[in-house]
């Protein structure tokens, strides 16, 4: 195994990577750092969630910066406000040893003219959703002339979040930039026309793992009636003792019921989906970090970005309804090299999806006859 000072990265940032307990690179890490440092490439990069990409495409992304010039200089795209403020916090922690670099974070759901504020300042990096950049951009309020390097991240959510107009429209207006880094856990047919419509076709590729699912997640499922999931979810919770998860639905009502059934049963838990409003997200999102909620209910889209340490287990309260939404929903789970579990909870019907994702994703699901 490589160190990070054979990988090229700069004494500086390995002084602050120490300090956050970063010592050994990922397997991803190694292989993207030394190549995204000694070229100007177009790269594809296919890893699960949880592997140490903001690292892998964060240091070289720093190393890059010339913190004497106060323009923009790189631009980091990503699905949700909470991964957008979670990469600009560890970039900034990166830097701690290093040159100033200044680094913001642009979303929606906080008001546009702080942000304005905040890019008057000198900027060299920018973390943004594809939508308020857009709004930036036709306002006129951000400059990007001088971008040499934009980075896609969770390239895949931002597609079933709905984002592929906007990035086509952000990678046609950015001419000037050098490289374009696309990363993605999975590599579904609309990330397979961004790369060949707006990257080389010499861009590099790395897979660091030809399994699209975090091998440390133990797969198993129980068969049981919908009726009856209710009280085996809250078994299987009493089985998991004070261990934290995500529990997953398919739609915002059954979201909501199921944290009010949990919630009546003493098990603390709080629901996110799409019609919720930024300050009441945030709201929920700070007490399930803080750890005031043990449990979060979810569904597919308003779980994209999320990203807690140390959650034990996932529950597929409801099946979603394609691979990638599995692959998602587990990967929140056995982070940073930790083990994990993903629980289906199905029906007889649902059984029929569980028995094509084993086969399309390459799983292996153990059936569990009872939660001990």
């Amino acid at each position: 195994m490589k160190t990070f000072k054979e990988l090229g990265v700069n004494k500086s940032f390995i002084k602050g990577l120490t300090e956050l307990n970063i010592i050994n690179p990922t397997e991803i890490q190694e292989q993207v750092i030394p190549m995204l440092l000694n070229y100007n490439t177009d790269l594809v990069g296919q890893a699960q969630t949880g592997t140490g990409k903001t690292a892998a495409f964060g240091l070289p992304l720093l190393q890059k910066m010339d913190a004497s010039k106060d323009y923009i200089q790189g631009v980091i795209l990503a699905p949700t406000r909470e991964l957008g403020q979670q990469i600009a916090k560890q970039l900034f922690k990166f830097t701690k040893y290093s040159d100033k670099i200044f680094i913001e974070a642009i979303f929606g759901g906080q008001h546009i003219d702080i942000q304005i504020k905040n890019l008057k300042r000198p900027t060299h990096i920018v973390v943004a959703t594809p939508g308020r950049l857009i709004d930036l951009v036709r306002r006129k309020d951000i400059d990007l002339r001088k971008v040499h390097t934009v980075v896609m991240d969770e390239a895949d959510e931002m597609l079933s979040m709905g984002f592929k107009k906007e990035l086509d429209e952000i990678l046609g207006f950015m001419t000037s930039v050098q490289s374009k880094w696309l990363f993605s856990a999975t590599l579904p047919e609309g990330i397979k026309q961004i790369v060949n419509t707006h990257m080389s076709p010499e861009a590099k590729k790395i897979n660091v793992s030809k399994d699209v699912v975090n091998k440390n997640i133990e797969h198993m499922y129980l068969v049981c009636d919908d009726e009856d999931k209710l009280n085996v979810l809250i078994q299987f919770l009493k089985s998991e003792h004070k261990n934290r998860g995500l529990i997953f639905c398919k739609t915002k009502k059954a979201t909501q019921l199921l944290a009010q059934q949990l919630e009546a049963k003493n098990i603390s838990s709080g629901a996110i989906h799409g019609d919720l409003l930024q300050k009441e997200r945030d709201k929920v999102m700070r007490a399930f970090k803080n750890e005031s909620l043990r449990m979060l209910v979810a569904t597919d889209i308003a779980a994209r970005g999320i990203d807690v340490a140390d959650l034990s287990f996932v529950v597929h309260y409801q099946m979603p309804d394609k691979e990638e939404y599995y692959t998602h929903r587990s990967g929140r789970t056995a982070r940073a090299g930790k083990s994990g579990i993903s629980l289906c909870l199905v029906n007889s019907k649902e059984l029929k999806s569980l028995r094509y994702f084993e086969k399309a994703l390459g799983l292996s699901f153990r059936q569990v006859r009872a939660v001990k």
